[in-house]
């Protein structure tokens, strides 16, 4: 077998009995690293020492993995322009660090004749976030909620900017108060 020695040298071919007793003469192990090869490729290491740094290596390959984020920020329909602004910037603060945002509208009681300002609503947040995020999908509607999804932009096309800079849209228009009776 072709044996290689625990500073990476070339040692040669040894028998199986000549790699072992020198590697018990060094106090390591003789491990087998390519089985497959003609002729076997095998290396003195201290084994426990290998196993210890590869799980290490293991740990900190987990430790450095990206977990998706998912924040939410809920809107109402009559929301104030105060409030729009506040929840506007938390949303760019999230999509700054990099994590997505779940924006919802709940439509309540007669809120759900006026589906059409909700729409216009989220229209209006796309183009407030175009600097600092995009939406993955249209707004779409489940039972009385309208959700949407918005994730960060990529890297160099959302320099500066925020809801500071961003042009002024003004708020949807206020459902007119009908008479009830």
């Amino acid at each position: 077998m072709r044996c290689i020695s625990d500073t990476g040298e070339q040692i040669g071919l040894l028998s199986t009995s000549e790699a072992l007793r020198l590697a018990e003469s060094r106090g390591l192990d003789l491990v087998e690293i390519s089985p497959n090869a003609q002729p076997p490729v095998c290396r003195i290491m201290n084994f426990g020492k290998f196993r210890y740094e590869e799980s290490r290596k293991d740990k900190l390959a987990r430790k450095h993995q990206n977990t998706t984020v998912i924040k939410e920020v809920k809107f109402h329909l009559n929301v104030e322009e105060h409030d729009y602004t506040t929840k506007l910037h938390h949303i760019e603060d999230f999509l700054g660090k990099g994590q997505r945002v779940k924006t919802s509208l709940m439509f309540r009681g007669r809120e759900n004749e006026h589906r059409d300002l909700g729409h216009a609503l989220f229209e209006r947040l796309q183009r407030d976030c175009e600097k600092f995020g995009v939406a993955e999908a249209p707004p779409k509607l489940f039972g009385h909620n309208l959700i949407m999804l918005l994730k960060p932009q990529k890297a160099g096309k959302g320099e500066g900017g925020g809801p500071a800079s961003a042009p002024a849209v003004p708020p949807p228009p206020r459902p007119a108060a009908h008479p009830v009776g």
